[in-house]
C-alpha cells in the first residue's frame, strides 16, 4: 500500500467537506475500494470513511410506507432490519457475498460503485427507489448510467435509499459460486400501477429494466406470460462463465422464477 490520509467524520457535512480535498475518495465498507488500492488501480490522496456517520445507518419505515435505508447500512443489517418491512429486499441482502462481506459492505457503496454483477442495483431499479444524496434526490431510472457509472457528481455521497414497497417482489439470483456475484440476477416487483423487472449480471451496460417482460406481465402477471419472450443477446456479457446466448437464456429463466416466487 502507499501513503494516504484517512479521515472518519461523524456527520454528513464534515464528510462532504473532507471530500472537497484534491483526490479524496469516499470509503463505505471497502469491499471494492480496498482491493482496488491493493492492486494499485487507484491512488486517492485521502480516504473519507462514512462508517462513523450514525445518521447514515439503519432501516426505517417512512410516513408514506416506503422503507428508507441509510447509505452506510451494511448488507447484514439490511437482511435483518428490513425483514419485516420489505422481505424481498432483506432476502436479496442476505444473498450478497459471504458473512464477512455482508458485515462490511454497505448499500451506498454498492450502488455508487455500480458493478455490473452487483445485487443491490437490481433491487433499487426494480423497486423504482429514490437515491438520496447530500445534495439532491435521484430517481433509480436516472441513477445508473452504465458499467461502473452513475449520476453521482464528484464528492457526492449516497446518504440513503428510499424504497417504495410493492405488493409482491422477489429477487432470483443465478450465483457465480466463486465470487458469489450474480451471473444473472432478476428483481421483479408488482405495484398497483404496474410491474418492474430489473436485470443484473447479464449486460455489458450494467443493470437494466426488461421492458418487454414488464409489458407482458402488466397484461397477465404469470410466469407463462413470458414463455415466448427472448431477450437480444447482443449486449450480453460473454466470459469464461457463460456466453452471450447463455446469459440471455438465463434472464428468461430467472425472470420466470421471480414471478413464480411472487405468486
Amino acid at each position: 500500500m502507499y501513503n494516504f490520509e484517512f479521515e472518519k467524520p461523524s456527520t454528513i457535512a464534515d464528510a462532504v467537506a473532507a471530500l472537497g480535498a484534491e483526490e479524496a475518495q469516499a470509503l463505505g465498507g471497502g469491499q471494492t475500494l480496498i482491493p482496488t488500492l491493493k492492486q494499485r488501480l487507484a491512488a486517492p490522496s485521502k480516504l473519507v470513511s462514512v462508517s462513523g456517520i450514525a445518521e447514515m445507518k439503519g432501516v426505517c419505515v417512512e410516513d408514506d410506507g416506503s422503507v428508507a435505508v441509510g447509505g452506510a447500512t451494511t448488507h447484514a443489517s439490511v437482511a435483518s432490519e428490513a425483514a419485516g418491512s420489505y422481505p424481498a429486499l432483506a432476502a436479496l441482502a442476505g444473498q450478497i457475498g459471504d458473512p464477512a462481506v455482508r458485515n462490511r459492505g454497505t448499500i451506498g457503496g454498492s450502488i455508487a460503485n455500480n458493478d455490473p454483477a452487483a445485487c443491490y442495483p437490481a433491487a433499487v431499479l426494480g423497486s423504482g427507489a429514490t437515491i438520496v444524496t447530500n445534495a439532491r434526490q435521484i430517481a433509480a431510472d436516472d441513477f445508473f448510467e452504465g458499467m461502473f457509472t452513475t449520476a453521482l457528481d464528484e464528492g457526492e455521497i449516497v446518504t440513503s435509499v428510499r424504497f417504495p414497497v410493492p405488493q409482491a417482489a422477489s429477487y432470483q439470483k443465478f450465483q457465480q459460486p466463486a465470487s458469489r456475484f450474480a451471473l444473472v440476477g432478476v428483481y421483479a416487483a408488482r405495484f398497483a400501477d404496474g410491474v418492474r423487472v430489473a436485470v443484473t449480471g447479464a449486460s455489458e451496460d450494467g443493470v437494466f429494466r426488461w421492458s418487454e417482460a414488464e409489458e407482458a406481465l402488466n397484461k397477465a402477471f404469470r410466469a407463462d406470460a413470458l414463455t415466448d419472450l427472448r431477450i437480444n443477446p447482443a449486449n450480453m456479457i460473454a466470459d469464461l462463465h457463460g456466453s452471450k446466448d447463455y446469459r440471455a437464456h438465463l434472464v428468461g429463466v430467472m425472470t420466470r422464477r421471480a414471478v413464480e416466487a411472487c405468486m
